[in-house]
């Protein structure tokens, strides 16, 4: 049967029909309801479109326009200060009031405005060359630990420098040194302290000279340096090498898999060809008569998840979240030394803990968190993201009684081990159980290595 070819047709579009609608049929939804605003505007609106829209030949000089204030008059603009824009201000005001009432008091005082900000510019004016150099002793320290900067300032002109003040910002603070004049090839150097009293990450610099007039009109600042982190740990303690507690075995955790190769032993079954030979159980084959193999259940490595809640309501005072940070970063730096899988999980993010250092760089930023991430948020989390984690280590503050844990625990991964800090300041170590898990109560992060020693006797 031979089938009547396809024959081409052009149908014309209806009279109503946009034959710019049918030909957009393959744009987007967007341009398409564009385009139909487009059409739906009245000359009169296209009109005013052409002259102040967003294409238009107005819009286009207005946006050159603020990109040259941006490049040529903001740099000019700079270097007077919110004292220097009022004194400008009323110099302004006070020569136009004088002028124009004849007041001779007040053509004086705009005088004295105008001298002061003419005077002014000459001490900004010209170019200072340095070379300097922001040093740290460490980048990384404990809290409490002295913690110390250092900056060199070399004269790189061929001319003497007027004095000058350097500045450094640590942190929301600010170092101030005075420089003096100095000839050609000297060179300047000065030591800073830098305050350590709580963990954080503090920015260093970067390092600007400063000139500026005396009366404060005017200030011309030059950034020399990039700015340094300086990560403030938190404090930890060494906790006992391979510590019991932390893991359920060295081994890893049995599952309900089965496989032919492994260390839990399950049962003895029939052979099957391609067997490994090396597990045949002799003694049950001579008993029964045919071939007997050993079968296991299959073991993971064993995997820490160490949780962190965030939310100030899970704490009496910051001192106790400044402790739980402490124990959950003791406990880490021990999983690490001894090759484990570990996780870190906080009420907003996972923090990473490939390393002891990168760990404690990320415990050094970790602030609190809104108040409606609680305890059980952090549970439903780690349950979510690492549910194959063999031990699950949770630490909050006095504000998380036994129920929230028992409630805590119904959201955890039923096959890990759950144990539970909750930091309550001045209290002394207590371990006891609430249901399955173990609840520690903890004062100080130096009554951790007591409180694992208990938790391995469980």
């Amino acid at each position: 049967m031979t089938t009547a070819p396809e024959r081409a047709t052009s149908t014309a579009p209806p009279p109503d029909t946009d034959i710019a609608g049918v030909a957009d049929t393959g744009a987007s939804g967007t341009t398409r309801l564009r385009r139909a605003a487009l059409r739906d505007r009245t000359p009169l609106q296209r009109a005013l479109d052409a002259v102040v829209g967003d294409e238009s030949v107005v819009s286009a000089w207005w946006r050159q326009a603020v990109r040259w204030l941006r490049v040529r008059v903001c740099p000019v603009l700079e270097p007077i200060t919110g004292f220097g824009w009022a004194v400008l201000v009323g110099t302004a005001v006070a020569l136009v009031a004088g002028i124009g009432l004849g007041w001779k008091e007040l053509i004086v005082i705009g005088i004295a405005g105008a001298l002061l900000l003419v005077g002014g510019i000459g001490f900004i004016v010209g170019r200072n060359r340095y070379r300097i150099e922001l040093d740290l002793a460490y980048t990384r320290v404990v809290v409490g630990e002295r913690a110390l900067g250092r900056i060199e300032i070399h004269a790189a002109s061929t001319k003497p420098l007027l004095p000058a003040t350097i500045e450094v910002p640590v942190g929301k603070a600010l170092a101030s040194f005075h420089l003096p004049r100095m000839q050609p090839g000297d060179v300047h150097e000065d030591v800073f302290a830098i305050p350590t009293s709580r963990r954080t990450i503090l920015q260093v610099g970067p390092v600007r000279s400063v000139r500026g007039d005396p009366v404060g009109l005017l200030r011309r600042q030059v950034k020399w340096t990039d700015p340094v982190e300086l990560f403030v740990h938190p404090k930890t303690v060494q906790l006992d090498e391979t510590a019991p507690g932390l893991i359920r075995d060295l081994e890893g955790i049995t599952t309900r898999d089965l496989t032919s190769s492994d260390i839990a032993f399950h049962a003895l079954r029939d052979y099957v060809a391609g067997d490994d030979r090396r597990y045949i159980h002799w003694k049950s084959s001579a008993r029964t008569g045919q071939l007997m193999v050993r079968q296991f259940e299959q073991t993971r490595r064993s995997v820490l998840a160490l949780g962190l809640s965030t939310s100030p309501d899970d704490y009496a005072d910051p001192q106790e979240f400044e402790t739980a940070i402490s124990i959950l970063g003791s406990l880490g730096l021990q999983a690490v030394r001894d090759e484990m899988d570990v996780v870190v999980q906080t009420s907003r993010r996972t923090l990473p803990a490939t390393t002891g250092k990168r760990l404690l760089d990320a415990l050094s930023g970790v602030e609190w968190s809104p108040r409606h991430d609680r305890f059980l948020d952090l549970a439903a989390t780690i349950a979510r993201q690492h549910a194959g984690a063999s031990v699950v280590m949770l630490h909050a503050g006095a504000n998380v009684d036994p129920m929230l844990v028992r409630r805590a625990r119904t959201l955890l991964p039923t096959q890990a081990r759950v144990i539970v800090f909750t930091v309550v300041r001045g209290a002394s170590p207590k371990l006891r159980p609430i249901g399955d898990v173990a609840l520690a109560t903890i004062g100080s992060v130096s009554d951790l290595p007591r409180v694992m020693r208990g938790v391995a006797l469980q």
